[in-house]
């Protein structure tokens, strides 16, 4: 059954979303030109009802993968099992691959709901605004389980690849990782790394989380005629995701790197006890060039 969708505008952007689909964006264009300011998702696209097919996703409560089959939270091991076809791991949390409620809708603005029970209870909200070209989405997430756990958040937008696109987005430092895609060692960046300027994306394979983040982001689009400049809050790490010979790229503003709850420290992880939250934002704002 073809999703419900939500559309909202502003004078410049028009964006279209899909609670029942994980809360997902499946399109956000510019409306003059129909170009497509996050990657284009077709009726097919669509009518797989995957969200890592269309144009972002939420990434709660946690993002990325974690390895050894959980994480220990003060009362005890919480056992994960792998939740996608794709990945052996348990990856991007639970609140992308379940339906969200509306709980307002107006002509720019949507507030969408998710009380999950999986992997523990908790409350999921997700606000979308649109104003002058502005997208603005943030996420908060509410813990309601009696024993405490570790939350993270992110956000895992989908973006058009082309021959020219640009990224700034700087960063200290990169985790370098093994073959199953978690990290291995924190590395200085090496010079395709550097997105300390705006930069060519690179032509191998990054899947990467980079440290240190102060949270700015542009991406130059010349080929389509326009630049998103991006900010975030209460996200410290991005995770890039160049892969080879496609047409998009992902930059996913993270609190926290890939399989932190294992990592010493757990950073970024927030250990929620019950009735606490926790909160992300992004915002990209579209401009023509």
């Amino acid at each position: 059954m073809k999703p419900t969708l939500l559309e909202l505008e502003d004078e410049f952007t028009r964006l279209t979303l899909a609670p029942e689909l994980g809360a997902s964006i499946v399109n956000w264009t510019v409306r003059s030109t129909g170009l497509p300011l996050l990657r284009h998702a077709d009726e097919h696209a669509l009518n797989t009802g995957l969200p890592g097919k269309l144009g972002c996703f939420p990434l709660i409560p946690w993002s990325n993968r974690i390895a050894e089959g959980g994480f220990d939270c003060p009362d005890g091991w919480l056992a994960l099992a792998p939740n996608s076809l794709t990945d052996p791991l348990p990856i991007h949390g639970s609140a992308w691959q379940q339906p969200w409620q509306v709980v307002s809708h107006s002509a720019n603005e949507v507030v969408l709901q998710l009380d999950s029970t999986t992997p523990f209870a908790y409350r999921a909200r997700q606000r979308f605004h649109l104003n002058a070209g502005k997208l603005s989405i943030e996420l908060h997430v509410t813990h309601l389980a009696e024993r405490a756990a570790w939350h993270g958040l992110g956000l895992h937008p989908f973006l058009p690849r082309t021959a020219n696109t640009l990224l700034q987005a700087p960063a200290q430092q990169v985790w370098l990782c093994d073959s199953k895609k978690l990290p291995t060692r924190l590395s200085e960046l090496p010079q395709e790394w550097s997105f300390q300027q705006p930069n060519a994306l690179p032509e191998t394979l990054v899947d990467n989380g980079f440290c240190a983040w102060d949270g700015h982001c542009l991406i130059q689009q010349p080929d389509l005629g326009y630049e998103l400049q991006c900010q975030a809050s209460g996200s410290d790490y991005y995770l890039l995701y160049c892969p080879v010979g496609l047409a998009f790229f992902c930059i996913e503003p993270v609190s926290h790197p890939v399989n932190a709850h294992h990592l010493p420290g757990r950073p970024g992880l927030r250990l929620l006890e019950q009735g606490q939250s926790a909160q992300l934002g992004f915002s990209l704002q579209y401009r023509a060039i």
